[in-house]
């Protein structure tokens, strides 16, 4: 990891820059195999997925002995490390329903907002080198939850646990693709996979440029994505092994992840850069996370005020406080996806069974966009109800105002309703 010393705020933009490519080329192509999926259908995903993933697919659906199979050939304990992280999440999500409230603006004028499951969702998981069936929890119980319909689930990878969790939470349409061809599968429909309105879940940069291009013609997706992140925030209060096991955690994701380490301490970056070379020769994924340390920073600043305006203007997918007074610091937080506090707060805890999603806006998208919750899978509709009376009240304002802007069907609309009570 790179180490710099108390930046000037003018260099704090470049030097908080996530690694960039360039996606010309490889829009290009990822195009040219979307629509070759959604002219052709099922042909062209199994011939994609015999270049790609090297299997050559006769159907495309898994079998329902499949599921009953995958349980069997999972441990025990993993099974109820699932269920655990499965009443968790669905704890927090469903604390998230709301009911209608009818708000009566005025006297026989009522409005009333009502949330409603989005009919038809589809769940991307990758396979790559992690079977992430921890993703099937954070996106499949809000959706059930939401009381979404049709709930699709994509993926390269049979791992016991991947079948095993999608039975758990309700998903019994699951189809072995992966990459692009997944992604246009679920955006045009084929004749075995059904089309869906909006399309969740994490994969590398190709499926990535598949949501984002599908989203321009009209398939919802989750949010922007980009690889993943951590930032930690650290003064002499931390334990240096955990800012290290934290920064670990992060940077095995990938070569292109990043993770940030903010300080107000000499001492603490001395420690962490020990602690972190410890750890790092341990990990079964050493090469992975020395290329994404490649990508990454730590940073000494003067007081926690200007740490939290860094971290503010990173807007990290993760960030963690390991600071003394981490409640009050939290409170200096605008921009982030999921907030951890204190010592005893792991990243991963988040990515797993504490409740909270793991579904994260990355790339600086936590200025303005949320991670997956329940609303991700709904729709919140208006209505609204005037009686006579209250239409007698409001009338003459709408008439005014539609008369204003021109819009005299607009205004009539009112005008004939009113007459008619006379």
């Amino acid at each position: 990891m790179q180490t710099i010393k108390f930046p000037d705020k003018a260099t704090w933009n470049t030097l908080l820059q996530r690694p960039v490519m360039d996606t010309t080329a490889l829009e290009a192509k990822v195009e040219a195999i979307l629509r070759d999926v959604q002219e052709n259908g099922d042909q062209v995903v199994k011939k994609y997925a015999a270049e790609f993933d090297k299997v050559q697919l006769t159907d495309l659906e898994v079998k329902p002995e499949a599921f009953a199979a995958a349980e069997a050939a999972l441990e025990p304990a993993l099974k109820a490390a699932i269920r655990q992280a499965a009443r968790n999440i669905t704890t927090f999500h469903k604390a998230q329903q709301e009911k209608p409230q009818i708000i009566e603006t005025m006297p026989g004028v009522q409005c009333w907002r009502k949330p409603v499951g989005i009919e038809k969702v589809g769940l991307y998981i990758p396979g790559g080198s992690a079977p992430l069936f921890s993703t099937i929890l954070m996106l499949g119980i809000p959706a059930t939850i939401a009381g979404c319909k049709e709930i699709v689930l994509c993926t390269p990878s049979l791992h016991p646990a991947i079948l095993y969790t999608a039975q758990l939470v309700g998903i019994s349409r699951v189809f072995t693709i992966g990459g692009v061809q997944a992604i246009g599968a679920m955006a045009y429909g084929t004749e075995t996979v059904p089309r869906v309105y909006k399309i969740f879940g994490p994969g590398n940069q190709y499926v990535t440029c598949a949501k984002q291009l599908v989203n321009k013609r009209g398939v919802a997706i989750d949010m922007p994505a980009g690889p993943s992140e951590v930032a930690v925030l650290a003064d002499e209060s931390c334990v240096p092994a955990f800012v290290a096991a934290d920064l670990l955690s992060q940077a095995e994701h990938g070569p292109d992840s990043q993770v940030v380490l903010v300080t107000t301490s000499e001492k603490v970056l001395a420690d962490v850069e020990k602690a972190l070379q410890a750890q790092l020769d341990k990990l079964p994924r050493k090469s992975i996370a020395t290329a994404a340390l490649d990508n990454s920073k730590m940073i000494l600043v003067q007081d926690i005020d200007t740490a939290m305006e860094m971290l503010n203007t990173y807007a990290p997918e993760h960030l963690i406080l390991a600071c003394r007074n981490e409640l009050n610091v939290a409170d200096k937080v605008t921009n982030a996806g999921s907030v951890f506090l204190g010592n005893y707060t792991p990243e991963s805890a988040g990515d797993y069974a504490s409740g909270t999603n793991h579904t994260l806006p990355t790339n600086g998208y936590a200025t303005a966009y949320s991670g997956v919750s329940l609303d991700s899978f709904v729709k919140k509709i208006t209505f609204q109800q005037i009686t006579p009376q209250g239409l007698q009240q409001i009338g003459p304002t709408i008439e005014a105002m539609a008369a204003a802007e021109g819009l005299d069907a607009h205004k009539n609309a009112v005008t004939v309703r009113l007459q008619s009570n006379n």
